[in-house]
């Protein structure tokens, strides 16, 4: 026997230290059902003992039984292995056969190595080996890669074996909820109605929802739980009711079988997102077109297979990404991922601001900026009028139809409460049910056997108060949303029809509602802005195909953007020359429909003497907005806000913001009425100049850029 040559390679230094027996098995049902092979492995301490160690000097670590040998990371008695053999407190390992020990390459030549570094030896069944010899370890090399080959081998053979199963559709994997396995193998809908009903109201709401989380929320809000059969246990097989949560319902809508569809290899490993230490991870989903196996009308389908690639591209649109549509939120934008940029043909944007505690939005086209780093958005404007554009064609639209409408509502409302009356029949007839059952259970015990009866009293009890509870729920329920319409509702309902801006502008109308009307009828919507002028082009494709378009008026920044600008110019200066003063052309300006550059209600007065003073006809008997009282002048450098708010060519309010900022130094009169004069000599007033010409935005990607030395020393 290999064993009785194996002495002259056990020495003392050997003896001296402890012996180690590694057992292992790869998966747990080899450890329920081939216990041999367990029990060889641990009779390996006899073997220690007759080369010679002690039996309180051997070691067994059987810490990694079901664990597999393909990587060292999740097994920890392998590990606890090298590190004892690292210490130098191992003289001998015993594994019945190399593959025990591991199946990797990178793993098993670091434990030879180890091995040879602290003069340990390695034993199987079919002798010892030193690993610091060269044709010994010449015969570990050569085993380790038969042990991985042979793993490769094995995978290859029960790969090819499960894909050839499933191309024919015989290949059987765990069933979602709805679905049932029959004795002869085939797939069957879940013999109880209630499972059905809800997976077919799961599936309508979804349809009418849209959104996942929506769908969630409509069932907790009727305590509707889904039915799961248990997989495995003592128990397997049993109907379990369990609450809805997020991921089931999203796999529910994701899964291909409740579209008659028999689909195998929908997800792949990926080595570099694989984590040893979880066997399940590291999967990807692929596309439709990737899948190794896809057989149609195969299973018992809840859904149409057009009502599943729906539900998948709604599903994939709801995602927040550029390129999607994305869900309806609750951001006041009512067109949020329908606009679209008339120049570069990208989606937009939203951007909200807050202003007087109200969140502003804004469309912006961002791309260039974000994706190739240039100085300034393609196209930035309020969301107001493309909003206001839009509500409007949108209620045009849907005038004519209000009838109808409000008819296909009432159906609606009509048909969702039967659905959630099936439901509750079905609840009410299980709880009878589970009452009648613990009563017959406790009328069956006998009376004696007190130990029993006290139980199924109990079970008898809390079945009957569920019962109980149920029935309660249901009158509330019914008493809130009876199943038949009342005249009165109906009449509701068509009233509202009828007046659809009024609806449109209810309280009760949320700004997810309004949202969901427009995705409905509107694909998008296509701006241009005309040059940088308050002009914009809009065009609304509609869900046809055919389009709307108009002109929309934004606000701007400066009166210099306005496209009439010219012509607001030509006449502010002849009446001016006229001897007008700024009241009087403020009234005229406002007779003739001249609007300010902010899309406020009328042309103020402060604009146009702002104007004036920029057109250079300012009648020199009229004086400056403020005057310094006598024998108070602003020093040398110093200026009155409104003198620099002209030199800068800026709004006083940009200017106020400016202070606030700390980008001016800044004092107050002495006396009455302590009016702010601002410092700012010829250095500084270059410094304001070039912030002055700085596009919108540069502050911020200073701050992201973690370059805020501007923004700390503003003067420097």
């Amino acid at each position: 026997m290999p064993w009785e040559r194996a002495n002259s390679k056990v020495c003392d230094r050997h003896l001296q230290r402890l012996a180690v027996v590694y057992v292992r098995q790869s998966t747990r049902q080899q450890v329920l059902s081939h216990q041999e092979s367990t029990r060889l492995q641990y009779a390996l301490k006899d073997r220690a003992v007759a080369l010679g160690w002690e039996a309180d000097r051997v070691l067994v670590i059987d810490d990694d039984l079901a664990m597999s040998a393909t990587s060292a990371v999740a097994r920890t008695g392998f590990q606890r292995l090298v590190t004892e053999i690292g210490l130098d407190h191992v003289g001998l390992v015993l594994g019945i056969e190399m593959s025990r020990l591991a199946r990797s390459g990178k793993d098993w030549y670091q434990l030879i190595e180890l091995c040879a570094l602290s003069g340990a030896l390695l034993a199987d069944l079919d002798g010892v080996y030193d690993p610091a010899d060269y044709n010994d370890r010449l015969v570990l090399g050569l085993k380790g890669t038969i042990s991985e080959a042979e793993l490769h081998l094995i995978k290859q053979r029960m790969w090819n074996g499960r894909l050839n199963k499933a191309r024919r559709g015989e290949l059987a994997f765990p069933l979602s909820s709805g679905y049932v396995r029959l004795p002869s193998g085939e797939v069957g809908f879940d013999p109880d109605e209630q499972v059905q009903t809800v997976i077919y109201l799961l599936f309508a709401q979804f349809e009418r929802i849209g959104t996942l989380h929506g769908m969630l929320r409509y069932l907790v809000r009727h305590d509707i739980q889904l039915g799961i059969r248990l997989r495995e246990g003592p128990d397997k097989g049993t109907l379990e009711w369990r609450r809805p949560n997020r991921m089931t319902l999203q796999t529910l809508l994701h899964n291909p079988a409740y579209a008659d569809i028999y689909a195998y290899g929908r997800r792949r490993v990926d080595p570099r997102r694989k984590d040893p230490a979880r066997p399940g991870t590291g999967r990807v989903v692929q596309a439709r077109d990737e899948w190794l196996v896809m057989i149609p009308n195969v299973l018992p389908a809840y859904i149409t297979i057009t009502q599943f690639e729906a539900n998948e591209a709604r599903l994939a649109a709801n995602r927040a990404r550029a390129e999607a549509t994305c869900a309806v939120r609750s951001g006041p934008a009512l067109a949020a991922g329908l606009v679209f940029c008339g120049r570069c043909g990208r989606r937009m944007t939203v951007r909200y601001h807050t202003q007087h505690g109200h969140n502003l939005p804004e469309y912006m086209c961002v791309r260039e900026v974000t994706n190739y780093g240039a100085d300034k958005t393609c196209q930035l404007l309020n969301a107001a009028c493309v909003d206001a554009f839009v509500e409007q064609q949108v209620l045009i639209a849907l005038t004519p139809a209000a009838v109808e409408v409000s008819l296909d509502a009432a159906d609606q409302v009509v048909a969702e409460r039967a659905e959630l009356e099936k439901l509750w029949s079905q609840k009410l007839e299980r709880a009878e049910y589970e009452a009648d059952r613990a009563r017959r259970c406790y009328h069956l015990a006998e009376p004696e056997n007190r130990l029993v009866v006290r139980q199924l009293e109990k079970e008898w009890e809390t079945a009957l108060a569920a019962q109980q509870k149920l029935r309660e729920d249901h009158e509330r329920f019914t008493r809130t949303s009876p199943r038949v319409l009342t005249a009165a509702e109906r009449q509701t309902i068509t009233a509202l029809a009828s007046d659809i801006d009024g609806l449109w502008h209810a309280r009760t109308t949320t700004i997810t509602d309004r949202k969901e009307t427009v995705r409905a009828i509107v694909d998008k919507v296509v701006i241009t802005v005309i040059g940088t002028t308050e002009r914009v082009q809009a065009m609304l494709v509609w869900a046809g195909g055919a389009t709307t378009s108009g002109e929309l008026v934004r606000p701007v920044q400066g009166l210099e953007q306005l496209s009439y600008y010219p012509q607001l110019a030509a006449r502010v200066r002849e009446l001016a020359g006229q001897g007008a003063r700024s009241t009087a052309i403020t009234r005229h300006l406002e007779a003739e429909g001249f609007r300010p550059a902010k899309r406020g209600k009328r042309i103020t007065e402060p604009t146009v003497r702002a104007l004036m003073r920029r057109l250079g006809c300012m009648p020199d008997r009229v004086q400056p907005r403020r005057l310094a009282p006598p024998g108070e002048e602003p020093g040398p450098d110093e200026w009155w806000l409104d003198q620099l708010a002209d030199e800068l060519d800026m709004p006083m309010g940009t200017l106020h913001s400016w202070i606030r900022c700390g980008w001016l130094t800044i004092r107050k009169e002495t006396r009455h009425p302590y009016r702010v004069i601002a410092h700012a000599d010829q250095a500084e007033l270059a410094v304001l100049h070039e912030r002055r010409t700085r596009p919108p935005g540069w502050y911020s990607r200073r701050l992201w850029a973690d370059s805020t030395d501007e923004l700390t020393h503003p003067h420097s």
